[in-house]
Order: C-alpha cells, then sequence, then structure tokens
C-alpha cells in the first residue's frame, strides 16, 4: 500500500486573501461614495431650520406688532431679532444674494417654483436661501 501523504495546511490561501481585500475595498469604496452626500444633506437640512425658524419669527413679530410688517421687514431691526435666539449671537439673516448660508428676506412676497414672486399681500414675505446640490446650488424659498 502507498502511503497516503496527510498534511496540514494551516493559514489562508492567496485567493481567500483576495477575495477579503477586494470586499474590503468595496465597503470603503461605498462609504467614501455616501460620506460626503450625507454631510451636504445635513448642512441642507440646518439651512432650512433656519429659515423656517425666521420665517416663524416673523410671523410671531407679525402677530406681536397687529399685523404690521413694517415693524418686522428689516432682519437687521431689533424687533425681529428679538425672537430669533442662536448659539454665539450669530446674525442669521443677511443681505447678500451670492454665498450658501446667507438668507435674503422680502416683504409682500410669496414663493413660486421656490423663488420669492411679487403678489403675496400686506402680511406675505419670503426668507429665500441656496442649498447645495451635486452640481452645485439650488434655490429655496420659505415664506408666510
Amino acid at each position: 500500500m502507498l502511503e497516503r501523504l496527510h498534511k496540514d495546511n494551516k493559514g489562508f490561501t492567496i485567493i481567500e486573501v483576495l477575495i477579503v481585500l477586494a470586499i474590503a475595498g468595496l465597503i470603503i469604496l461605498i462609504v467614501f461614495l455616501a460620506v460626503p452626500a450625507l454631510q451636504r444633506n445635513s448642512r441642507n437640512t440646518q439651512r432650512s431650520n433656519d429659515a423656517a425658524r425666521v420665517a416663524g419669527a416673523i410671523n410671531e413679530c407679525l402677530t406681536n406688532n397687529n399685523g404690521n410688517l413694517t415693524n418686522c421687514n428689516n432682519p437687521g431691526a431689533a424687533q425681529l431679532n428679538a425672537y430669533i435666539t442662536l448659539a454665539n449671537n450669530q446674525q442669521l439673516i443677511t443681505q447678500a444674494a451670492a454665498g450658501l448660508d446667507s438668507y435674503a428676506f422680502a416683504a409682500n412676497t410669496r414663493c413660486v417654483n421656490n423663488a420669492p414672486a411679487a403678489g403675496g399681500g400686506a402680511r406675505a414675505f419670503t426668507i429665500a436661501y441656496l442649498v447645495e446640490t451635486q452640481a452645485g446650488t439650488a434655490p429655496r424659498c420659505v415664506g408666510s
């Protein structure tokens, strides 16, 4: 009888190692593709929440001033700033139309296709701002 060779091979074959490395590479690739989109969505959500907070503050100002938008239509006015609380006393609204994290206030307007349009009425207002997209930026609008 021929002796049967018995070998105890311990360890992994090169094929097994390559398969594990390929799977790990795919997982890392998916994470690197997903993280920027998640961060962009988080920043956009914060911008939308800030704009909604300002719209709420303006509505409260309107209510406290019997619908008189004159006391509420200057974003730097003390009457409006009293309703908005931000960390580190940051100014939320700026009149700069360009750039992210700037919010433009317009009285007597309404939102049409995510942009302010005339014809909103005496108590109407809009807050226009930009959000990030994969291709750049896109306008958004909230109002009364």
